[in-house]
């Protein structure tokens, strides 16, 4: 599974865990995660990520 890194402020989305407090759920590739996600740190958009 890929990790995806916010650009911003570092905040790691691992599909392992998922987001489960944006009802994310385990096993959720970044790619299927809807296009209005926003990071739960710093809220900027899925177009900040990189994958890592």
């Amino acid at each position: 599974m890929d990790k995806w890194a916010c650009v911003v402020c570092g905040y790691v989305y691992d599909s392992v865990i998922g987001d489960p407090d944006a009802g994310i759920e385990v096993g959720t590739a970044f790619e299927e995660i809807p296009e209005d996600w926003i990071c739960p740190l710093c809220g900027v958009g899925k177009d900040q990520f990189e994958k890592i």
